[in-house]
C-alpha cells in the first residue's frame, strides 16, 4: 500500500544521504489478521530476534497508510473522547506511540514541522487505545525498543480501508508527496 510505497522511495533517497548510521527499511509479512499480534508477525520475529542479538536499535518507524486526506468536515472520526483534542477534517498525518516513545514521537513531530508544511498531529496514548498498536511497531513495543507508527489513521478516515475499494485512484498524491517529503527530512535528522 500508501506505507510500502513510501518505504521503497525513502530507502532509495536515503541512499544518497550519510547520515554516519545505519537505516534498514524492512517490509514485513503477516500483518494482517490471522497473523495480527501473534508470534507468526514477521516484526514480531524480528524484534525478538534483535533482542537475542542485543540489537542496539535506536528507534523503530512503522509506516502505515498514508496516503488518504479530505478537507471535508467530519471526515476524520477517532476512538472515544479524542475527538476533542483533534481536527475534525482528514487533512493531517499522525505519528502515534506509547508513553515509552513519547521522546520518539516528539523528535519526528519537530523534524516533520521544521521540514514540510504539511499537518502533523501526535498521539502518546497506552497500547489498550483501539488503534494505537494496529502495526508493526506493537512488536517493537514488546521488546523494549521504542517505535512509533505514521499514520493517516486507517479505518478512522479511509471508508475503503480493507476492501475491494481500496484502490491506488484514492490516494492523494500531492498530498502523499508531502508527507513522504516530511518523513525523508526527518528520517535524516533522527539518524544524525
Amino acid at each position: 500500500g500508501s506505507g510500502v510505497s513510501a518505504v521503497l522511495e525513502l530507502s532509495h533517497l536515503c541512499l544518497k544521504s550519510d547520515t554516519g548510521r545505519t537505516i534498514k527499511f524492512i517490509a514485513f509479512v503477516n500483518e494482517e489478521p490471522p497473523f495480527y499480534l501473534s508470534g507468526d508477525m514477521g516484526s514480531r520475529i524480528y524484534a525478538r530476534d534483535a533482542k537475542k542479538r542485543a540489537e542496539d536499535i535506536k528507534a523503530m518507524i512503522s509506516l502505515e497508510t498514508i496516503g488518504y486526506y479530505s478537507e471535508q468536515r467530519n471526515s476524520q472520526s477517532y476512538p472515544p473522547f479524542y475527538s476533542f483534542f483533534y481536527p475534525d477534517k482528514a487533512n493531517f498525518i499522525a505519528v502515534v506511540g506509547n508513553f515509552k516513545s513519547r521522546r520518539l514521537v516528539k523528535r519526528i513531530k519537530d523534524a516533520f514541522r521544521r521540514n514540510s508544511a504539511f499537518n502533523i498531529e501526535s498521539v502518546v496514548a497506552p497500547e489498550i487505545v483501539p488503534g494505537v498498536n494496529f502495526s508493526d511497531h506493537d512488536s517493537f513495543w514488546r521488546y523494549g525498543y521504542q517505535a512509533c507508527m505514521i499514520t493517516d489513521t486507517a479505518f478512522y478516515r479511509y471508508p475503503y480501508y480493507h476492501t475491494q475499494e481500496d484502490t491506488y485512484e484514492k490516494i492523494v498524491y500531492d498530498k502523499f508527496a508531502e508527507v513522504a517529503k516530511g518523513l525523508y527530512y526527518a528520517t535524516l535528522e533522527l539518524a544524525k
